[in-house]
């Protein structure tokens, strides 16, 4: 199965220009993901970065 039409409802996402991204919904494909930070005390929410992303090519 091709991931990018997997919908994973436990992952919101609205980034469509992510590899992972469902093609069925704002939703990952990913069983799972890895959230951090490019900061050294987040804050706020733009301070954190899905690690998951990858380029939709």
């Amino acid at each position: 199965m091709d991931s990018c039409c997997h919908e994973n409802k436990c992952i919101q996402c609205t980034v469509q220009q992510c590899k992972n991204h469902s093609s069925g919904g704002n939703y990952c494909s990913l069983e799972c993901i890895t959230v951090g930070t490019h900061e050294g005390n987040p804050t706020v929410d733009q301070c954190t970065d899905c690690k998951s992303f990858e380029l939709r090519r």
